[in-house]
């Protein structure tokens, strides 16, 4: 993918380093957006683009460590990177346990940087993919009937016909009928992939 496709998001309250690192992004076909504080960062952060975030720990009002929290709870898809001139061990470990991609230490190399940058971009494919194969799931899902869902549920948990028949106190025919009905609206050509299906979802399982 064209890197001027790609945006880089530099939270940063040190104007030099701001003014330093976006000219290096831009010469190497990034597109850059600026933000001094993380404060401004939490409100014009956009969901909808690829790219990444190049972040501070020690800024003014909100630090980096709280404006990832925040983007977190936010399920903000954008990743990570932190980059500090005051990173240590419990910091860097804090950051990478809360899902950041990396942990970078002022100054860093121009190699470091992209190389942080490109994993960075192939997390968020990741994420995107993922997130668009949950929506294709649910969409399935909605599709069946309150009694198909019963029946899923249960044959994904490892029911046999005769017991889900008599668990919904109906006939084994019609749970076949509803089971061939389910296999065929989200696209399944066995159990064990109703299974992995509702294990993508979050649906209890056996």
């Amino acid at each position: 993918m064209n890197s001027q496709q790609n945006v880089v998001h530099i939270v940063d309250d040190d104007p030099s380093f701001r003014t330093a690192i976006g000219r290096l992004l831009r010469a190497s076909g990034y597109r850059v957006a600026i933000y001094e504080t993380g404060f401004q960062a939490l409100q014009n952060l956009p969901n909808d683009e690829r790219g990444c975030i190049l972040l501070d720990v020690r800024m003014p009002g909100l630090s980096g460590l709280q404006l990832q929290e925040h983007l977190a709870k936010m399920r903000h898809p954008l990743p990570i990177i932190f980059i500090s001139g005051h990173g240590d061990i419990a910091t860097s470990v804090r950051a990478i346990k809360a899902g950041a991609e990396d942990f970078l230490t002022k100054p860093v190399t121009k190699d470091a940087l992209l190389s942080a940058i490109s994993r960075a971009l192939a997390h968020y494919d990741e994420g995107h993919e993922h997130v668009a194969r949950l929506n294709s799931l649910r969409a399935l899902i909605s599709t069946l009937t309150p009694r198909e869902h019963e029946v899923f549920a249960l044959v994904v948990l490892g029911r046999l016909n005769k017991q889900i028949a008599h668990e919904l106190g109906t006939a084994e025919r019609t749970v076949k009928a509803h089971r061939h009905s389910v296999m065929e609206k989200l696209r399944a050509s066995s159990v064990a992939e109703l299974v992995s299906i509702a294990v993508q979802i979050g649906q209890p399982v056996a």
